[in-house]
């Protein structure tokens, strides 16, 4: 059974293995040089107290390769459901050859066992070591990510650690329960795609937020969380806040709002605050001092606005890799379970 499950997926095997393989050849080739670039910028804007910059300058060099790795991991556990879970059991289905196995004194139980166990360790163990290979090439760029790019941010989670390893089994294990129910090869891909998408968009979107407990605060507006200071025609001045918490780097913001003196959410952003006189009026605005500090968002702080969030910090990170991996896993088990059910009781 295991020589007969290699001789009909090495294709697919060895065309996974070798994308792999260039991926982390380049990975291995670039990482210690991405390193060293960090290393050394970070030394010197630390002599200059310049930081926030060398991060935007950095992170805008990269932007290119950053995306192209995170999309790799995330893409993986996808065409594995497609490629290896529906076809698994479907086309031995569409051709009937399922029959003649069984009537060579290997059992249903055994046939399935084998091929679920060497595709399945094979897609999990793929998964697992380009995610951690990814994480650990990408974690200059991870530090230094603009807001909405961070460690903790839902594009970028599902594609570092351990969480791909979840994804890859689970997208396996739905693909295969998905070709026996569907019989069809074409049909069964299509769908294991639409439910895989579906259940890697309600999660993060509905269930990750809420496997921990978020944290509350309010902030002072600063250059980390305000994006910009708008005058318009009419009505009065704007505070445009972004995705980033004041001292808690890489945090995943859920909700970010201004508030007024009385701590009630202020409308659009709008700020009571004179642009006629003062720090905030035209000529006298001026831009951050080498320090950071922004006169015109100290009369913005003095008046006493603040940002109000939720957000999950960053040191957060593993434990929820960990959970969310272990509910990928449990899902991937009640799959397995299926299908072994299915094909002894409903299968013919």
């Amino acid at each position: 059974m295991i020589w007969l499950t290699w001789r009909q997926f090495r294709g697919a095997a060895v065309m996974t293995g070798s994308a792999l393989l260039v991926l982390a050849v380049a990975l291995v080739a670039t990482g210690p040089g991405l390193a060293s670039a960090y290393a050394r910028g970070i030394k010197t804007c630390g002599e200059t107290n310049d930081c926030g910059r060398f991060f935007d300058r950095f992170f805008d060099e990269y932007t290119t390769p950053f995306m192209a790795v995170t999309l790799a991991v995330l893409l993986l556990p996808a065409l594995i459901g497609l490629f290896w879970g529906a076809p698994l059991i479907t086309r031995e289905l569409e051709t009937g050859t399922h029959l003649l196995v069984w009537n060579q004194t290997v059992t249903r139980g055994r046939w399935l066992t084998v091929k679920l166990t060497l595709l399945g360790v094979t897609a999990t163990a793929a998964a697992c070591v380009l995610g951690l290979a990814v994480t650990w090439w990408s974690d200059p760029l991870d530090k230094s990510a603009a807001p909405g790019y961070g460690l903790m941010d839902p594009l970028v989670f599902s594609g570092r650690g351990i969480a791909p390893m979840g994804y890859a089994v689970f997208a396996f294990a739905l693909g295969v329960a998905v070709g026996m129910l569907v019989r069809r090869t074409l049909p069964a891909m299509a769908l294991t795609l639409a439910l895989f998408a579906a259940v890697q968009l309600l999660m993060p979107l509905v269930v990750r937020q809420h496997l921990i407990q978020p944290v509350s605060g309010t902030f002072e507006l600063s250059r980390e969380n305000v994006d910009g200071f708008g005058i318009p025609r009419s009505g009065p001045p704007r505070v445009q806040l972004n995705a980033a918490i004041p001292g808690h780097i890489g945090a995943w913001v859920l909700t970010s709002t201004l508030v007024d003196p009385s701590g009630k959410e202020s409308p659009e952003g709008s700020v009571e605050v004179s642009t006629v006189t003062g720090p905030c009026s035209p000529a006298q605005m001026r831009p951050p001092d080498a320090s950071g500090k922004d006169p015109c968002m100290n009369e913005i702080n003095r008046l006493g606005y603040r940002q109000q969030a939720t957000y999950q910090p960053l040191d957060r990170f593993w434990p929820f890799q960990w959970i969310e991996t272990g509910i990928y896993l449990v899902l991937t088990a009640a799959l397995v379970g299926f299908c072994f059910w299915w094909t002894r009781r409903r299968l013919s």
